[in-house]
């Protein structure tokens, strides 16, 4: 049975286990510090000591390496053309990642076979091999919630036309596509930190999510979320929000209902677009999805083509804590095919 690893390669931290193709686990999961903002060299070292770990620990040959990294990323070439998220400070500005080589250094000091990808991307086809997709849909839309909305497209052959074998992961022509987070749901709306005013990441990103919060109790709604925090609005995280609902409070249903509507907005939107059979909501903040599913699925309902979105189910991701260790494992899989 094939043998991969899949890497996690994170803001903060840097994760990696071996993975079989049936989805196992094989040996210990390690995670380390990425360095993210220290420069090159300390993430590279990073990573390839976690690879060497994970494989260490697999009792079993290892094929490939299949790396998640938060960014554009041309595999083809071994760059990573661009993450915000990562550099070092320089005369007191950041300098994030542009055309930074990543394959070479880690083959180099690793000796495995390196696949790279960006982490909503294989996330998404993580998502459709091991989890809600069970490596049958026609097409499976991933949308990854969290810091930031990232999404991706996994195809089977009958959605396409033409000479193609699968999944098909939807990279885009200069492989940078897929990023179904900046699609615009209010024109001239609301600023979000990584794209246009007015898009999906705007409305239902992280942030946004507290801001909408921290407004509603600075105009004086009565909340147990300000209890949760000991007035102390800073502290308020979605997951705090999710904890007022689970308790009852109508303000923190609200905000979920809300959020769900904006979301369902977009969803609807990409549904006329890839008319996916699944339609899965992975990231951290799907942990609330009990709050904002049945908003999010109304409004998809009235956005989406009625044929197209009869064949749609949505539903949370099966893999959210592993998504990218999966996603990276199931990227090193397909590249074996």
């Amino acid at each position: 049975m094939k043998c991969v690893i899949g890497v996690d390669l994170g803001g903060t931290n840097v994760r990696a286990q071996a993975v079989t193709e049936d989805g196992n686990y094989a040996g210990d999961r390690y995670e380390n510090p990425s360095h993210a903002q220290s420069g090159i060299e300390p993430v590279i070292e990073a990573v390839a000591l976690t690879i060497r770990q994970a494989a260490n620990s697999a009792g079993q040959d290892v094929q490939t390496v299949g790396l998640a990294v938060p960014g554009h990323v041309d595999d083809r070439t071994g760059l990573v053309k661009w993450a915000p998220n990562f550099g070092q400070t320089v005369d007191g500005v950041f300098r994030y990642w542009k055309d930074v080589p990543l394959k070479r250094p880690l083959e180099e000091r690793t000796t495995q076979k390196i696949v790279m990808g960006n982490d909503a991307n294989v996330a998404a086809l993580g998502e459709y091999k091991f989890g809600t997709g069970k490596n049958s849909a026609k097409c499976l839309l991933m949308l990854t919630l969290g810091t930031g909305i990232g999404g991706g497209v996994v195809f089977a052959p009958e959605a396409m036309f033409g000479n193609a074998t699968g999944p098909l992961l939807m990279l885009g022509g200069n492989l940078g596509g897929g990023e179904l987070g900046h699609i615009i749901v209010q024109k001239d709306g609301l600023d979000s930190t990584g794209g246009a005013y007015g898009s999906l990441e705007a409305y239902c990103q992280r942030d946004a999510i507290i801001r909408r919060a921290q407004h509603r109790l600075n105009r004086g709604r009565k909340s147990i979320i300000s209890e949760l925090v000991e007035g102390d609005w800073g502290k308020i995280t979605p997951a705090t929000i999710s904890d007022a609902a689970e308790k009852g409070d109508e303000l923190a249903r609200e905000i979920w209902r809300e959020f769900g509507a904006f979301l369902g907005i977009g969803a609807g939107s990409l549904i006329n677009v890839f008319a996916p059979d699944i339609l899965a909501i992975g990231g951290q903040v799907s942990k609330a999805g009990e709050w904002f599913l049945p908003s999010m699925i109304n409004e998809a309902r009235n956005v989406a083509a009625p044929t197209i979105f009869q064949d749609c189910e949505i539903k949370l991701a099966e893999q959210v804590e592993n998504a990218g260790i999966l996603g990276g494992a199931a990227l090193a899989l397909e590249s074996l095919r």
